[in-house]
């Protein structure tokens, strides 16, 4: 296992051109939030919009709008009835963040599996849908990003006493199924097809509720934008750590929430103008 750097990171990300439009940027879909659970969804799309998505649609319930339209006007807004129509038109899509576990969520994800051929990416909810459908892996479509923390992951694929042995099993299930499992915590890992690499950056103010929903939303921007799922992955890995670093010097650990880790993504992209 490597260790992920900056200059890995800076081989990676692409640079902006002047001369483009949104357009270029993909046209990203977030499936999350439910009643009282719609601040997952508001933290995914803001992570989503931060991290250079050139459009976003929400795919939320239509009873709770209003608290996206509030909060995130740059969002477009899809209801959660309307879920299977016109799905292929979007350049990535995330699931799971705060959606529930219901007849409705497990039969979205079928339909997700048979019929959506870009990147995806599975997060909270949706891994919690797979763990209790295993018949669900086989149809995982190959390169698809799964964001697991410790307890989802065990939920997916067993039992297991720490971190390590955790790691181990990621870089096995990933390769068994084709996969890029992105393995949250302390040093986080990120693995797919045998490369693996551990991040180093970020602390424990991200141990914080949202932290995981944000990471979705920035993997997801990248994925819209047309990075392989396994850059896309390490980009967000990377610089949703980074960004938590740069926020600690105006917050602690203890004060820190990832809305601030969220306004300072600009700050982290910064970085690699220098």
């Amino acid at each position: 296992m490597k260790k992920l750097t900056k200059s890995i990171i800076r081989g990676i990300l692409k640079t902006r051109k002047t001369n483009s439009h949104k357009g270029d940027y993909g046209h990203a879909l977030i499936i999350a939030g439910c009643k009282n659970k719609m601040g997952a969804a508001v933290i995914a799309s803001k992570a989503c919009m931060r991290a250079g998505v050139g459009m976003l649609s929400v795919n939320i319930p239509e009873t709770e709008c209003l608290a996206l339209q509030v909060s995130i006007p740059e969002a477009m807004t899809v209801f959660r009835s309307n879920t299977k129509k016109d799905i292929f038109k979007y350049s990535a899509l995330a699931i799971g963040p705060g959606i529930g576990t219901h007849k409705v969520e497990v039969n979205i994800l079928k339909h997700i599996f048979t019929t959506f051929t870009n990147p995806i990416l599975l997060d909270a909810d949706a891994l919690n849908i797979i763990a209790n459908n295993n018949d669900f892996f086989n149809k995982l479509p190959k390169e698809t990003v799964i964001t697991p923390h410790s307890k989802e992951f065990d939920r997916l694929f067993g039992k297991h006493e720490n971190h390590n042995e955790r790691m181990l099993s990621a870089v096995l299930f990933a390769k068994k199924y084709n996969i890029v499992i992105v393995l949250k915590g302390h040093q986080t890992l990120v693995t797919f097809n045998g490369n693996s690499y551990i991040n180093t950056n970020g602390n424990a103010g991200l141990a914080k509720a949202g932290s995981g929903d944000a990471l979705s939303g920035i993997i997801t921007a990248f994925l819209a934008q047309g990075y392989m799922p396994f850059n896309a992955a390490l980009l967000g890995v990377y610089i949703h750590g980074l960004a938590a670093d740069i926020t600690l010097k105006n917050q602690s650990m203890e004060s820190m929430l990832i809305t601030d880790v969220i306004n300072n993504l600009g700050k982290a992209f910064l970085t690699f103008n220098k």
